[in-house]
């Protein structure tokens, strides 16, 4: 098993160094052009009223110009500007009561665009509310109660987790960006990925690797099945809209390639859950009973196995339709058949990854608990030394 897990380290290590991303920066015209940046704001009064005001979008300090004519009302928001070169300043939003636009009110802090008009002027429009410090609360109240419940273990884990986002950021993405073939990246990244969090929240020892060894056999059944999946279907992921501005601004990545190691890293994580499920079940039934064979374990735990199947795919399922819930509800306005609604790119491509994340389920379940079986009750061991090796294999 060390040799194994070695021998694939060292070819995830090879693979890495070969795919690295090289050093040179990717820059692209994106849609809102080179000159538009974010700065942060906070409405100080909000109102309905005239609009049309001169002021409206520009940057000033004391009131805003009131509107010439009483064309029509909006709602109007003065709002400070605290960051970039007009920090201190004020501007005034000024935002049309339509579905889809913002409510804003006083005190609200958000994100404002800074953008040049056509005539060269900077203007201001909102962006989007700021969402730092709710978002931070969250993350501690969350890693509080991971620690608080699972202790070290817990911290392990949340290590992995920077990992696993660490990896994505440095290693992934930079190398889609520069072109490299989508399946070994998202392999070798994976596994990358896997070693860490593992080791790290379950400790070193045989019923973590073969947990890791199923895990590792499962990701590459998974990547041969997205392949053969998306070839088969003919998906092109271009029904959603961060693919096609990928594939009009970023020349360099292959929307299905990023496709591919999208089904490939999202299948990690139930994988993760069942295979070390798996693997501490054979182990544990292994001890508890020194005098059953390889054969009765294996039967035992698979049953563990069969319930987590049935209970893990449709939370898979759900949590793929529950992310298409919009879309679904504007297929179930529009007319269609359910036919063509099931057999479109957005739909096809939420089915074919529950499909593809079910299949590559179920297999890894036999395939981590037979690796773990033989590790808990190896050939020629005495069942005296079977408690000895087995939890304690450290």
């Amino acid at each position: 098993m060390v040799a194994l897990l070695g021998l694939i380290a060292l070819a995830v290590t090879i693979g890495a160094v070969l795919l690295w991303p090289s050093t040179e920066q990717f820059q692209t015209q994106l849609p809102l052009g080179d000159e538009v940046v974010t700065e942060s704001g906070t409405v100080t009064s909000d109102d309905v009223g005239v609009c049309g005001s001169p002021s409206a979008s520009r940057a000033f300090t004391g009131e805003p110009i009131p509107p010439a004519t009483d064309a029509y009302t909006c709602q109007r928001s003065i709002v400070d500007i605290n960051s970039g070169p007009d920090a201190g300043s004020r501007t005034l939003l000024e935002i049309v009561s339509t579905p889809g636009q913002p409510t804003l009110e006083e005190g609200d802090e958000i994100r404002m665009l800074r953008a040049l008009d056509t005539n060269g002027d900077v203007r201001y429009s909102f962006e989007d509310y700021a969402r730092g410090l709710p978002l931070t609360l969250i993350t501690i109240i969350f890693a509080a109660v991971v620690i608080a419940v699972a202790r070290w273990r817990g911290l392990r884990a949340l290590v992995g987790i920077g990992i696993a986002f660490g990896v994505l950021v440095v290693f992934m993405l930079p190398a889609l960006l520069d072109g490299k073939p989508a399946i070994p990246v998202a392999l070798v990244g994976g596994s990358i990925i896997l070693y860490a969090v593992l080791y790290l929240a379950h400790g070193v020892s045989l019923r973590t690797s073969s947990a890791l060894l199923g895990t590792l056999v499962s990701m590459m059944l998974a990547a041969i099945l997205s392949y053969a999946a998306i070839d088969l279907t003919r998906l092109t992921g271009l029904s959603e809209e961060q693919n096609t501005n990928v594939q009009a601004y970023i020349g360099t990545v292959s929307i299905t390639g990023l496709l591919l190691a999208g089904f490939i890293i999202g299948s990690l994580g139930v994988l993760n859950d069942v295979t070390i499920t798996q693997a501490s079940s054979a182990f544990e039934l292994a001890e508890l009973d020194p005098e059953a064979n390889r054969r009765h374990i294996f039967a035992s735990a698979m049953r563990v196995g069969r319930d987590h199947i049935a209970s893990t795919v449709y939370t898979l399922v759900l949590a793929y339709a529950g992310g298409a819930l919009p879309l679904l509800l504007l297929f179930s306005v529009s007319g269609r058949s359910i036919q063509d609604v099931l057999t479109s790119d957005a739909v096809a491509t939420e089915i074919t990854r529950s499909a593809v994340g079910g299949i590559a389920l179920a297999l890894s379940v036999p395939l981590t608990t037979g690796i773990a079986v033989l590790l808990a009750r190896p050939f020629g061991d005495a069942p005296a030394t079977v408690k000895k090796s087995g939890r304690h294999a450290r």
